[in-house]
Order: C-alpha cells, then sequence, then structure tokens
C-alpha cells in the first residue's frame, strides 16, 4: 500500500493566500475555508472592477489547482525536462503538466510582490516541519490505517493537506481527498474523512 502526503500545494497556498491578503469572497460550491494563519493585507488596493475580475476566477482556478494537486505525478517528467536543450518546443509544455494551473499563468506575478506574500513563504516550510509526526506512532495514516485501508482499496492514493480552519474534506479526482491540516491531525475527523471516500 502506497499514499502520497501532499502537503505543499504551493499553488493551492498562492490561491489561499492570496484569496486572504487582498481580501476577495469568491463563491461557488466546495470552496475551502479560511487559513490558520491569517496574512497580513495585500498592500494594494485593487479598484472594483480587478475585484470583481479576480473573485469571478479564484473559484475556477481553485478548483483547476485541486484537481491537479490530486493528480497521480509523472515521475520522470523531471528527468525529461533536465534532458531538453533551452528552446525546445516541448520544454514549456511539459513544465505546465508538471506545476498545473496556477494564478500567475493568467494574471501574472505582480499579486504576489508584496511584503505579506514574502513573510508567508517564509513560514511556510517552518510551519509544515512543525505540523510533521515526530515518530511512526504521530503519523495519521499509521494511527488510522484501519481507516485507510478500505479508502486505499476505494482507489485512494493521495491525501492533500490544506492549512485551513476547521473540517473540510473534498474529494478531489478520481484517487485524492483533499482535507485540512485539523482534520488530518484528528483521528476521529480523520477516520471520517477517509470514510468518506470508501
Amino acid at each position: 500500500m502506497s499514499i502520497r502526503i501532499e502537503d505543499a500545494p504551493h499553488a493551492l497556498f498562492e490561491l489561499l493566500w492570496l484569496r486572504e491578503a487582498y481580501g476577495l469572497h469568491p463563491t461557488g460550491d466546495d470552496l475551502p475555508p479560511l487559513l490558520v494563519r491569517t496574512p497580513a493585507p495585500a498592500a494594494a488596493v485593487l479598484d472594483a472592477d480587478t475585484r470583481a475580475h479576480w473573485e469571478s476566477a479564484w473559484a475556477r482556478l481553485w478548483h483547476a489547482a485541486s484537481a491537479h494537486a490530486g493528480q497521480e505525478q509523472d515521475h520522470d517528467g523531471f528527468a525529461r525536462l533536465l534532458t531538453m536543450p533551452p528552446g525546445d518546443p516541448d520544454r514549456e509544455p511539459l513544465l505546465r503538466e508538471m506545476i498545473g494551473p496556477t494564478w500567475r499563468d493568467e494574471f501574472g506575478d505582480g499579486a504576489f510582490d508584496d511584503p505579506s506574500y514574502t513573510d508567508r513563504e517564509r513560514s511556510t516550510p517552518e510551519e509544515r516541519a512543525a505540523a510533521r509526526p515526530h515518530s511512526l506512532a504521530d503519523n495519521p495514516e499509521h494511527r488510522d490505517l484501519e481507516a485507510l485501508i478500505p479508502a486505499w482499496r476505494a482507489g485512494l492514493t493521495t491525501i492533500v493537506t490544506i492549512p485551513c480552519r476547521g473540517e473540510h474534506t473534498r474529494r478531489v479526482g478520481d484517487n485524492a481527498l483533499m482535507v485540512t491540516a485539523r482534520t488530518r491531525a484528528d483521528s476521529v475527523a480523520y477516520r471520517r474523512a477517509l470514510s468518506s471516500f470508501a
């Protein structure tokens, strides 16, 4: 049995930061709760048209990036990318396939040129490291193996974890489940999430 834990989905973290730092209020089904640690507001103030455009795009990009985070990874993609010469026309499509859809593809990098984002980027690796289990007994998948096995038998191969508040469980694709870090840390909540997949 093999389960991949995707606890560093960069495109999702960027979208979560952007939603809160810019005070966006996107609408749609199955959107995640707010971040556990609220970022500082972005320095830039959006005009009404930009805000409306960003809010309408946010949910679409969230769902696309979530689906990509849950996909099986092409383990040979990076090796192929390294062998391609600069300027190879197949290089960019392969890179896009590996990274998946991002906010930057559609809107550029400008939203992230902000001290709030820089602060968030600096603290994220430390937060992830602190949240990782220190022993096998503390590992949520080991702890809740009884609930994980039926989900795995039903096709679960990937757990995508997001740093959002409360309990939030969503199936993202045929083989992946998205949960909040809090859900994964709490045995009762995690077992409930895993049983929703089986």
